[in-house]
């Protein structure tokens, strides 16, 4: 199924989380496994994921609990990638969230000043400790011309039972109150999100791939930023959605177990 001259360059596997590694609190089939043949070939790995709930020190220790040891450093959120990229922008500068607790702190640790007054930034992030107090002030911050940034666009977030309402559901709101819509998003899709994560593994963006459940994130980073994608179908998506889709991955797998199976044929980086 792989093009394997096409796999033999890749130096760095991207894995989303939820609906590909795990769903819940149980690991998705043969996802340990093909953590093992990348470690045997030589190949890294960073966990991406546009959840902005949590921080990386959660998630990390949420895999360790199901069973792979990893630091914090192996899971880039695109909370973190948010806080990074405006430190870029503007280092210490005043930041209206829209977050969990979390998501404050990924900001606060970076030298943010976290207030809904004169903010220089409106960031919206996947909150579910939301307010309708929080809506009514970003819509008000919205309205005024402030910098508003989203920190991914998913709809929904899977759960063990099924979803649970994501931020897009949330930057409806705001466009639907203000006419506004995020004036950045930083997560899947946007090739910005890759690019960070490229500068942490220390590999060039060109000898990534990106695995995922959902097209209209995952895969249609394949688009943005110029690399392979391969569709599991352990998450949001169902295999006669694909068809459909803008966003076409090159490979489609039911899940990282099968994914592993076709990998150990290849043999090591190259």
């Amino acid at each position: 199924m792989y093009d394997k001259d096409s796999l033999a360059k890749v130096r760095c596997f991207l894995l989303d989380m939820d609906g590909t590694f795990y769903l819940g609190d149980q690991l998705l089939e043969g996802a340990l496994r093909f953590i093992d043949v990348l470690h045997q070939q030589g190949r890294e790995f960073l966990f991406l994921t546009n959840n902005s709930s949590k921080d990386s020190q959660q998630y990390a220790e949420k895999i360790t609990r199901l069973g792979l040891s990893i630091p914090r450093e192996k899971v880039l959120t695109s909370g973190e990638a948010t806080a990074i990229h405006l430190q870029r922008q503007k280092p210490g500068a005043r930041v209206y969230i829209v977050g969990t607790p979390a998501l404050e702190n990924e900001f606060v640790e970076r030298g943010f000043v976290l207030t809904p007054e004169m903010p220089d930034f409106a960031v919206l992030g996947f909150d579910t400790t939301l307010t309708y107090a929080k809506l009514w002030a970003l819509c008000d911050l919205a309205r005024a011309g402030v910098p508003y940034i989203a920190t991914h666009p998913d709809y929904n977030c899977p759960t063990g039972t099924g979803f649970m309402p994501d931020i897009g559901a949330m930057i409806a709101f705001v466009k639907a109150a203000t006419g506004r819509e995020p004036d950045l998003i930083v997560g899947k899709p946007n090739r910005l999100f890759v690019e960070i994560a490229a500068e942490r593994v220390g590999v060039p963006v060109s000898s990534m791939c990106m695995i995922g459940d959902r097209l209209y994130t995952d895969i249609a980073l394949g688009d943005t930023a110029g690399i392979p994608t391969i569709l599991v179908l352990s998450g949001e998506t169902q295999a006669d959605e694909v068809l459909m889709s803008p966003h076409q991955p090159r490979y489609i797998f039911q899940n990282l177990g099968e994914i592993a199976d076709d990998l150990s044929t290849v043999g090591s980086l190259k």
